[in-house]
């Protein structure tokens, strides 16, 4: 594949000509011809609309003032990543878009002052989260964040099957409906491997959380109110990778960067978390606001509540507000272990009990919808309902 070099010589003159010149009233972002294709580009324009996109190439003329940020192509399979490294300057930041990458090029052109290396072909979703943390740098370019940071809620799943998923994207759904534009609500899917919230909200170039970790240490000034995509309800969406990866790719202080990002630009917050225990799920619970439990009613579930239960309390997160919800309860699980009997074995009761409904249910998660989408009225919104209020009533009273 023949990449034009992305670095071409008078583009040079761009980072030599200084900042002279009257100081622009926008930021300005160059496009060096064929670093992203057109309808990224109008993408683009329309996400930072406090931005001024520019198109540059080889002609483009010498004397001007350098713009803000800068994005290139490079191939590696070519003399290009050698003769860009050379030219790369400190300033304005430069953000590569590699083709035919490996990680020694990748390296490379960071040490020599790249401000980001993003695989070719790139998403629409890890432009937008590399130009806003960028952006961010010189200017706030949109909106404005809460001045009272938001709550974080963590669910945890009790074993597998337990639908904590696709209770989750509907308790958020219905609170973005039901709630005022001003207080924005989250799901941020942090279940690195067998994530799927993005496919319940039927979207399916959102940003994913290993987008978030390419980030880094500047993962917290991240805009995550623009750079996150918008399901119909208004919820904002996290999702997660879209190919398994490691859980170790995650790790606490980036953790802790993204929930800190989250908090600032959303009312309320809702994560996603796997079923197993790791460092950064523990610090990922040390940083919320409540916990919800999920789990069935049978009796490895009851016992996989109680092992939940006792490494919270181990992990000293036993203080923590924990809201616990048994899901798809029908008659005939009852017939065979009792809700009182399963509270008994957990020491405490359940805070709310929902009732199954498959074909809503399963509807709604297949098409992407919300319950009253398909059937209004219905119990189990009524009861997702109600789990919503349990998860956001503290957070979106103190926002009002």
């Amino acid at each position: 594949m023949n990449i034009s070099v992305g670095f071409p010589d008078r583009l040079k003159e761009l980072f030599d000509s200084g900042s002279g010149g009257a100081p622009a009233a926008k930021l300005r972002v160059g496009l060096v011809r064929g670093a992203v294709t057109p309808e990224q580009a109008l993408a683009l324009r329309n996400q930072f609309r406090d931005v001024l996109f520019e198109s540059l190439g080889a002609e483009a003329e010498g004397g001007a003032a350098p713009p803000d940020v800068l994005v290139i192509a490079v191939d590696a399979n070519s003399q290009d990543v050698a003769h860009t490294s050379r030219l790369l300057p400190k300033r304005p930041p430069v953000v590569v878009i590699l083709h035919n990458s490996d990680m020694a090029n990748t390296r490379a052109l960071l040490r020599a002052g790249a401000a980001d290396v993003l695989p070719a072909p790139v998403s629409e979703a890890a432009l937008v989260l590399c130009l806003e943390r960028l952006l961010a740098r010189g200017a706030p370019i949109r909106g404005t964040a809460s001045s009272k940071p938001g709550q974080v809620v963590a669910l945890l799943k009790a074993g597998g099957g337990a639908g904590a998923t696709s209770l989750g994207v509907q308790a958020a759904n219905l609170l973005s409906e039901r709630t005022s534009p001003a207080q924005r609500i989250c799901f941020a899917d942090l279940d690195l491997q067998f994530g799927a919230a993005a496919l319940h909200f039927d979207l399916g170039e959102a940003l994913t959380s290993t987008d978030c970790i390419a980030a880094g240490e500047f993962l917290e000034d991240t805009q995550f109110g623009t750079a996150l995509a918008a399901h119909a309800s208004g919820t904002r969406v996290l999702a997660a990778p879209r190919d398994v990866v490691s859980l170790d790719a995650m790790t606490p202080g980036l953790c802790q960067g993204l929930i800190v990002g989250l908090r600032r630009d959303f009312t309320l917050t809702i994560l996603d978390l796997p079923s197993v225990w790791t460092a950064w799920t523990n610090r990922a619970l040390q940083l919320a606001d409540r916990v919800a439990l999920i789990t069935r009613l049978s009796v490895q579930h009851v016992h996989m509540v109680r092992r939940q239960l006792e490494v919270l309390r181990l992990q000293k997160l036993d203080g923590l507000p924990l809201t616990l919800v048994c899901n798809a309860v029908t008659a005939a699980q009852q017939d065979m272990l009792s809700v009182k009997a399963a509270e008994r074995a957990i020491g405490r009761p359940f805070d709310i009990i929902l009732p199954e409904d498959a074909r809503v249910v399963g509807a709604a998660v297949n098409q992407g919808l919300m319950l009253s989408a398909l059937r209004r009225g219905s119990k189990i919104e009524k009861s997702v309902a109600q789990f919503a209020e349990l998860l956001a009533a503290d957070a979106l009273v103190e926002q009002a």
